[in-house]
């Protein structure tokens, strides 16, 4: 196996802890981390998920990551873990977004779809980041929009816990 730096050893001890941790609440949008439902938790049906039911799961995800079975995680087992998981989370974000814009209901997203909603949802982008009406939009009209756009994400998210 080739030297791995300090940055390295940190990201793979990242991944591992991810995929051993099994975060409750990490199936509401907008969280981090494995995704477990409640159901998935829940191994016997009781309605209440026990310490015992999370170290199974817990068990279970890591067992699933190493592949060889050595009871050990390799840098490529946690990066084939990590890049399933984005996969299967990308493939959900594609569809959601493919089904709220395609409002002809063809599978497609069209130019007239995407400017439809576009003029549905508050027009002209320039024209709401512009604060002093200037006609341009300046670095800090630029930051700030950004952070206004991440605080309603987050927001957004945690609503729907």
């Amino acid at each position: 196996m080739t030297k791995m730096t300090g940055n390295t050893k940190a990201i793979l001890l990242i991944l591992a802890l991810g995929i051993a941790a099994v975060p409750i609440t990490a199936s509401a949008k907008g969280g981090h981390g494995p995704r477990a439902t409640f159901e998935e938790l829940d191994q016997n049906n009781d309605g209440q998920i026990t310490q015992a039911e999370m170290d199974a799961h817990a068990a279970a995800r890591f067992a699933a990551a190493d592949t060889n079975g050595d009871g050990s995680l390799s840098a490529e087992e946690l990066m084939a873990r990590s890049k399933e998981g984005a996969e299967d989370r990308m493939t959900k974000r594609v569809n959601r977004m493919v089904e709220h814009l395609d409002t002809d209901g063809n599978g497609l997203i069209s130019a007239d779809e995407l400017s439809a909603r576009k003029a549905k949802h508050g027009g002209n982008r320039l024209q709401r980041m512009d604060a002093d009406n200037s006609g341009g939009i300046s670095k800090e009209e630029f930051e700030t929009a950004v952070e206004k756009h991440r605080g309603k994400r987050h927001k957004r998210g945690s609503d729907q816990n």
